[in-house]
């Protein structure tokens, strides 16, 4: 089920959705407050969340972090991402002029940072069942090099249930 942004945590959650899947798009995340008021009674929810690039700012602000501006924004389909638990590097794909503030966050801890300025590129959540990155797994850089987050995204649907 594919909602408007706009929507409200309540609407969604009466669809009873196995998790909650927060897409790119463009512009400030911080232009978005009624976003982020829904987006953080959805994190309360337990339901599943998965954000992608504006979806990774959104839910960062609605765990009380704050973005800014980059000087220089990342753009095109080789941006070096490192992820700072296995320590593996990998090459993405992003399109975007904003980042976390990663120090800012509170519940999460950084998962991924930009290995060519330190950007913070992934948070995870676990109190909020949910996790995102600023890059863009669904573009494919690679041969599906970041196709296991979505993998990730659904084990953790087929857990709650």
């Amino acid at each position: 089920t594919i909602v408007p942004a706009s929507t409200t945590a309540a609407r969604i959650l009466s669809y009873s959705p196995d998790g909650i899947m927060l897409s790119n798009g463009p512009g400030n995340p911080k232009d978005n407050p009624a976003i982020i008021s829904e987006l953080s009674r959805l994190c309360k929810s337990g339901i599943p969340i998965f954000g992608i690039c504006l979806g990774h700012q959104l839910l960062a602000l609605a765990n009380g972090a704050d973005t800014e501006k980059l000087k220089y924004g990342h753009r095109g389909a080789n941006q070096p991402v490192k992820d700072l638990l296995t320590g593996r590097d990998y090459i993405t794909s992003q399109n975007h002029g904003y980042a976390v503030v990663s120090d800012t966050v509170r519940g999460g801890r950084e998962s991924y940072v930009n290995a060519n300025d330190g950007s913070c590129e992934g948070m995870d959540y676990p109190q909020a069942h949910a996790f995102s990155v600023q890059f863009h797994p669904e573009a494919c850089s690679g041969p599906r090099d970041a196709g296991f987050l979505f993998d990730r995204f659904i084990s953790m649907m087929e857990d709650d249930r």
